[in-house]
């Protein structure tokens, strides 16, 4: 597949999908933006920028949601105008995949909602490339379905993102064979910030465990993906939206650094075999 001019899957380099949970301003997104483009330029790795408009599945009804679509989407086209990078943002609704489709370059769907038919239709209509997250409650090998969905409407340019299966109330486990299976029918991407989310453990709020971030992403990219899903903040633990699964810019250098070594010696070891 490839989003924007960038290949992805089929013996492709290692891409990068990084960025913010959620829009806080329009000066921090561009800051943002531009480090983590500085960072994915140190280490050779074609970077989409991810930062979305809306957090609608939050717990509580007061938690920060983001600027709504609106904002949202005039944040991202200022990005897109000041970085030239290739924009990546979730829809919640159908209508939404119309207009974001405007201003970005792939669009993403939310684990909670990889089977809703209506909002694939709506994703695959738009032409975009679609970055669909394997739902928490689903089997890896059920995701082929909705990849054919997404032909049967007409969008063949499809990414799958496992991010974990629930395990008990609040928590996740990454299987690392979810990639392996799902690898077999669609280029796949592994989300180690979401994958340490812990749903709902924080009074109500999602908790997560930072300190694991680096391990999980560095035994995907040893299992084999396309895409690494990454997420940063200057401050993460005064983030407004999953701070506790977030890392610092500087912790995104240093491990990207050890994936590309890692991801080399991978591909190394395919060629070879």
């Amino acid at each position: 597949m490839r989003i924007a001019s960038i290949e992805i899957g089929n013996g492709a380099p290692l891409a990068l999908i990084a960025g913010l949970n959620v829009l806080e301003s329009e000066a921090q997104t561009l800051d943002a933006a531009r480090r983590f483009g500085a960072i994915a330029k140190r280490h050779d790795l074609p970077l989409i920028f991810k930062a979305s408009f809306d957090k609608a599945n939050r717990s509580k009804v007061s938690a920060y949601r983001g600027p709504g679509i609106d904002a949202g989407l005039e944040i991202l086209a200022t990005v897109k105008r000041a970085t030239d990078l290739p924009i990546i943002t979730d829809v919640h609704e159908p209508e939404q995949a119309k207009l974001a489709s405007k201003v970005v370059d792939c669009l993403q769907v939310p684990a909670f909602l990889c089977r809703q038919t209506d909002l694939l239709a709506a994703c695959a209509a738009t032409g975009l490339p679609v970055n669909v997250k394997k739902g928490q409650f689903i089997a890896p090998a059920n995701m082929q379905a909705v990849v054919e969905k997404l032909s049967h409407f007409g969008c063949d340019n499809v990414l799958l993102t496992d991010r974990g299966t629930q395990f008990g109330y609040n928590d996740l486990v990454a299987d690392m064979s979810s990639l392996v299976v799902m690898r077999d029918f669609a280029p796949v991407c592994f989300d180690a910030t979401h994958a340490v989310q812990q749903p709902g453990a924080l009074d109500g709020a999602s908790g997560g465990r930072r300190e694991i971030v680096a391990p999980l992403a560095r035994a995907a990219v040893a299992v084999g993906i396309d895409v690494l899903f990454l997420e940063a903040h200057s401050a993460p633990a005064s983030a407004p939206v999953d701070g506790p699964s977030q890392i610092t810019f500087d912790e995104l250098d240093s491990l990207l650094g050890t994936v590309c070594l890692l991801d080399q010696v991978v591909r190394a070891s395919d060629q070879s075999g």
